[in-house]
């Protein structure tokens, strides 16, 4: 079976939207209880109070960080930071939500990527400059939303146990100077750090192959606690996520191919190396 993010075009009820609501009835009942009025509260927290009522009534996605100040100021007791996890998750857009929650469930995760580097693997500061290309633009609220979800993305790093990962990445994306020299650099030490973790394996696919297995796209393989394979595939705003079990086994094969024609990971990391030293 396919999920495709067409769907939430189409007028389905967004799946954030339900926790957004849930954290916004407890946010109001905490300030109440303090006894503060939104504007009160928006001053001493530094937002407005429409941005407050906003939050309240779920219609927009607070910023961890304001999660933090929020459940603080109001003597939550950590009942607003106990809900930062799903609400975060909310930050997505409404097309990967259902490829994200699998994804923190994962045992073994593996994913090829052609024009950038995976998300899992971004820096702040790339993903900021990945998020602020897209077109049509996006506000800045809700590029610093997508960059928080982002990083939130890689708590899977930290999880015990381990997952195991893998990931195959085009030499194009990593030469491409995405957010300028520094933030380019920034990356590359990043993806180094990232190879150094013992559950984690980084290839490169080098531009000079004569044979090449993933020409067709960027795709993630994702195996689950209960056993399930899923494969997942994104182009511009859409995606599909599939369960059933012959395009997984053949995406499967075929990852299993790109990693064979790719540099092996030592090879890959003295590449990733090599580059770091032409900057």
């Amino acid at each position: 079976m396919g999920l495709g993010g067409e769907t939430d075009a189409l007028g389905s009820p967004d799946p954030g939207s339900g926790i957004l609501r849930v954290f916004g009835r407890q946010l109001k009942r905490f300030r109440l209880r303090a006894g503060l009025e939104r504007a009160e509260f928006g001053s001493r927290i530094g937002y407005s109070a429409s941005t407050i009522a906003a939050f309240e009534q779920g219609r927009r996605v607070p910023l961890p960080r304001f999660i933090d100040v929020a459940d603080e100021l109001l003597g939550a007791g950590g009942v607003l930071q106990e809900m930062k996890e799903e609400v975060g998750r909310a930050q997505f857009p409404a097309f990967f939500r259902d490829a994200a929650r699998l994804e923190a469930e994962a045992v073994e995760l593996h994913a090829y990527d052609t024009h950038v580097v995976k998300g899992l693997l971004q820096t702040e500061e790339y993903a900021r400059a990945v998020f602020a290309m897209r077109r049509p633009l996006l506000d800045e609220e809700t590029i610093e939303q997508r960059v928080a979800a982002r990083m939130l993305r890689q708590e899977i790093f930290s999880r015990w146990p381990a997952p195991l990962m893998s990931f195959v990445i085009e030499e194009a994306a990593l030469r491409r100077p995405i957010g300028g020299a520094a933030v380019h650099r920034g990356q590359l030490e990043q993806i180094l750090l990232t190879g150094q973790h013992r559950n984690v394996e980084i290839q490169v696919m080098p531009l000079q192959r004569e044979d090449h297995a993933g020409l067709a796209g960027p795709f993630t393989l994702i195996e689950t606690k209960a056993g399930q394979r899923i494969a997942y595939a994104e182009v511009q705003k859409s995606s599909q996520l599939y369960t059933e079990r012959t395009p997984v086994r053949e995406l499967e094969a075929q990852y299993g191919i790109i990693r064979a024609q790719a540099l092996t990971p030592r090879e890959s990391m003295a590449f990733v190396e090599r580059l770091l030293g032409e900057l």
